[in-house]
């Protein structure tokens, strides 16, 4: 069985990916152009991607094909209605990363309200060393105890960062991006009262027709001003030039933000002129990514292959 990953190095050297191997002829490229996917597939009879797009074209230049694995949860970027008319199954990855994305979570919103930032500044700059008292009490920060804790997309990443919460004494609610409201452990509220009533708010939902460009100013500025934001669903949910005034201007406190609407984005992106630098915490879509979360990957990408190799 020929094999082709098309984008391998999502995945880190630091993986095996030994139980795709033991599976066939597995060719891995780190990286894949646009224009090199038609070559690079034309043999393949399983295809594993993680971002690069795999359009009808693509399909057709593989004439052997059987699969297409998405390494990944979302799968927007295959065309999966033309390899359902091909016949072709798409299987994506679902559950992997749930503790690796509700990790990070956390490490935005306590590296936020603990104001880590200027703490950490304050020691390694010598202000610490300098000072007649044994503390800092001129930055102060808050405790989630007691807090209103909001989440967009009660899925099962939103749920587990629902529980955490729950565990911090937080007060959790929610706000169903598909209109079902189907967490009955907490109460389900209309966007507007969430984000007007919450402390905190946390995006754990998909991108797609109901939350493309959900969060732009006029709903930031429902937020109060001593509340953070927090994504890790979709870059394109949050409106990032409206993010980035909201931030500088303080009409929000702060924000926390792993994903992007262009991924790397591009070097005159808005939060990097943020003149309130320590108001804001970016990390390069790395949720996903904790090392068990990519062992992870890679065992359920290879059960993908395996419960179709019989028919290969």
């Amino acid at each position: 069985m020929k094999i082709v990953f098309l984008d391998s190095a999502t995945v880190g050297e630091d993986v095996s990916l030994s139980p795709i191997e033991a599976l066939g002829e597995l060719t891995k490229w780190p990286v894949t152009l646009p224009g090199q996917i038609r070559e690079r597939v034309a043999q393949a009879e399983v295809i594993i991607t993680n971002k690069v797009v795999v359009d009808r074209f693509a399909i057709d230049s593989a004439p052997q094909l059987k699969l297409i694995c998405v390494a990944a949860t979302g799968t927007n970027n295959v065309d999966i209605d033309y390899a359902h008319k091909r016949g072709i199954p798409v299987k994506n990855v679902v559950g992997y990363s749930t503790e690796s994305v509700l990790q990070l979570t956390f490490t935005l919103i306590l590296g936020l309200t603990g104001k880590l930032n200027y703490f950490d500044s304050y020691v390694k700059d010598g202000s610490y060393s300098k000072s007649n008292i044994y503390t800092n009490v001129i930055e102060t920060f808050s405790e989630i105890n007691g807090k209103r804790f909001g989440i967009i997309g009660m899925g099962n990443i939103g749920k587990r960062v629902a529980s955490v919460s729950g565990l911090f004494g937080a007060d959790v609610s929610y706000y169903s991006t598909s209109g079902t409201n189907h967490c009955g452990e907490y109460p389900s509220v209309s966007l507007k009262e969430l984000l007007s009533g919450s402390d905190i708010v946390s995006i754990h939902a998909p991108l797609n027709e109901r939350t493309n460009n959900l969060i732009t100013i006029e709903q930031l500025r429902w937020m109060k001003k001593s509340s953070i934001l927090i994504n890790l669903g979709r870059g394109g949910i949050v409106n990032e030039q409206d993010l980035a005034f909201a931030v500088d201007q303080g009409i929000i406190a702060g924000a926390g933000v792993d994903v992007y609407v262009n991924e790397p984005f591009e070097q005159d992106h808005p939060y990097l002129h943020i003149r309130h630098k320590d108001r804001i915490l970016l990390t390069p879509h790395i949720g996903w990514a904790s090392v068990e979360a990519r062992k992870r990957l890679v065992d359920i990408i290879a059960s993908n292959i395996a419960s179709l190799s019989p028919q290969i």
